[in-house]
């Protein structure tokens, strides 16, 4: 079985700076069903971002690896988080044999954070 995990934290006082300077980034850096999701709510879409960058990391990729649209948070009937990897993030995943996504995501007015598991293996429905 593989394993691979990623973490990662955002400043969401910084992301709504960046977001303010810098409108399109938000286009730029999530999916229109992100965006709608969110209500373009930035400590949501922080917490969004935190999850992609996780994500690049249980990938063994960097910032560039693949493209922001390639990994998709999307929420579940039960409004839990899910991932949807498409494009580059889709096909580093398969070279690395990862199959299951699992995420967490967590966020205050100040910081979010998200944390990704990935395995080779599906784990039990729920």
């Amino acid at each position: 079985m593989a394993l691979s995990v990623g973490i990662d934290v955002c400043d969401v006082v910084r992301f709504s700076e960046v977001m303010a300077r810098r409108p399109r980034i938000v286009e730029r850096l999530f999916t229109e069903r992100e965006r709608r999701d969110t209500k373009l709510k930035p400590e949501r879409l922080a917490a969004r971002f935190a999850a992609k960058e996780a994500t690049l990391k249980t990938l063994k990729v960097g910032l560039g690896g693949a493209a922001w649209h390639d990994i998709e948070v999307r929420k579940l009937p039960s409004g839990a988080p899910c991932l949807h990897l498409t494009g580059r993030a889709a096909e580093l995943a398969n070279s690395l044999g990862l199959s299951t996504f699992e995420i967490s995501l967590t966020h205050t007015d100040i910081s979010a954070a998200a944390i990704v598991v990935a395995t080779s293996e599906a784990r039990d429905a729920r």
